[in-house]
């Protein structure tokens, strides 16, 4: 059987994941410089290994409503095709842990969700000892023109 090998996090009080092939490092939430005329999602940006990032609130970004940052505020970076080998780094309210699931474990979202625009980027949710982890697809988060505007920003 299929594994896959998921960062798990906190959204709203929610368990979310994404694959960790997609994750380059998960860093402390530090400050970002606010840019214009952005998407009310884009945190900012920040100065990673030499490199202009993009942050993203994905609280924002699903309609979650805003949350204060704290000590335990994460930034994930990720690669993301679209970008030109660019990273993203998504904040959000904590890491958990990596963990890994069964392709078994790992149902479509239901139709009510999956039907929604909106909901597009749930890849599935995972069942774990009586957890429900709702797993992202990291290249549907944001749109191509999301995308082609953040590549304009790192650039």
């Amino acid at each position: 059987m299929s594994e896959n090998q998921l960062v798990v996090f906190r959204l709203g009080g929610e368990e979310y994941g994404i694959d960790i092939l997609v994750v380059k490092e998960i860093i402390r939430y530090r400050k970002t410089v606010k840019l214009p005329e952005c998407p009310d999602f884009v945190e900012g940006i920040i100065n990673y290994r030499d490199s202009i990032v993009p942050i993203l609130d994905l609280n924002k970004r699903f309609k979650l409503g805003g949350k204060e940052t704290g000590d335990s505020t994460r930034v994930i970076i990720v690669g993301i095709g679209g970008l030109n080998g660019r990273q993203v780094g998504f904040m959000v309210d904590e890491v958990e842990e990596v963990l890994r699931l069964d392709e078994a474990c790992i149902e479509e979202p239901p139709e009510t969700v999956a039907s929604s625009m909106d909901r597009q980027f749930i890849r599935g949710v995972g069942k774990l000892e009586g957890r429900l982890i709702i797993i992202l697809d990291i290249e549907k988060v944001l749109s191509e023109t999301e995308k082609a505007h953040l590549q304009e920003i790192s650039e």
